[in-house]
């Protein structure tokens, strides 16, 4: 079994199929069989593996041989990488919003009225 880091467009292009990621979905909740994985989906058992085949190079899965079945699952690296590089957008994004607060918070606050004595009134 090899493990491999993902490359990001790589696992990104594999994930712009529903497909793909309904059998991500799938194997979220444990290893299973090919043929398992294709019992829901109106297509072929070989169509199946082709998509498998995209999330095994995309790195998102990892598939053994067990006798004649070849159970998948999925590749905790792949799906580290792509958690990681959300780790930093979404840190950006509560950056954004913090800042965002502020501004928001000094355009709501009471303004200060002057008074002919130049003293300050609410």
């Amino acid at each position: 079994m090899e493990l491999r880091t993902p490359n990001l467009d790589i696992a990104f292009s594999a994930l712009s199929d529903p497909t793909r990621r309904a059998l991500l979905a799938r194997l979220a909740l444990g290893e299973t069989t090919v043929m398992e994985l294709a019992a829901p989906f109106e297509m072929t058992q070989p169509a199946i593996s082709r998509h498998l085949k995209v999330l095994e190079d995309a790195g998102l899965i990892l598939r053994r041989v067990d006798g004649t079945k070849r159970p998948c699952r999925l590749a905790p690296d792949g799906i580290e990488a792509i958690e990681e590089w959300l780790g930093i957008l979404r840190k950006a994004l509560e950056r954004n919003y913090g800042r965002l607060d502020e501004v928001l918070a000094a355009m709501n606050a009471p303004k200060k009225r002057k008074t002919k004595k130049g003293n300050a009134k609410k």
